[in-house]
């Protein structure tokens, strides 16, 4: 089988579709949160703290000289950053959680066992029909 046959055989499989669509709907979602953090979350928490703009927040390594930017270490978008990824993580558990739980319940419903086929009936008969006959 050449590389290419192989390749077409591995993307057109059912779970890396369902992948791809899950990564573009995460990544969709992820700049849904950083809105979210940097525009509805963080500007209050600054307000609480004394007007403080989480994304200006930032240690001065070195000042700016001439056309060289200043080096900046900015660890108030580090913060918008890590609170990105908890709002993330945790819809993700509880999408999991959903799931999971959707699962048990599914595996926990008793199952109606098939009913029996004709010829297991007609089976059964004959073997009642054999025991009655050989008790004395």
């Amino acid at each position: 089988m050449s590389l290419l046959q192989e390749f077409k055989a591995f993307a057109v499989k059912g779970n890396v579709v369902d992948m791809a669509v899950g990564i573009i709907i995460g990544a969709a979602f992820g700049k849904i949160v950083s809105s979210f953090v940097g525009d509805v979350v963080m500007p209050p928490i600054g307000l609480l703290i004394g007007g403080v703009d989480f994304s200006d927040l930032a240690i001065t390594l070195k000042a700016a000289q001439g056309d060289a930017p200043a080096v900046m270490l900015a660890y108030g978008k580090f913060i918008q950053t890590v609170l990105d990824f908890v709002i993330v993580a945790f819809a993700i558990f509880m999408g999991v959680k959903v799931i999971n739980r959707l699962k048990r319940e599914e595996a926990a419903a008793p199952s109606v066992p098939p009913a029996p086929s004709t010829q297991e009936v007609l089976l059964t008969e004959i073997r009642d029909l054999l025991k009655e006959q050989r008790k004395p």
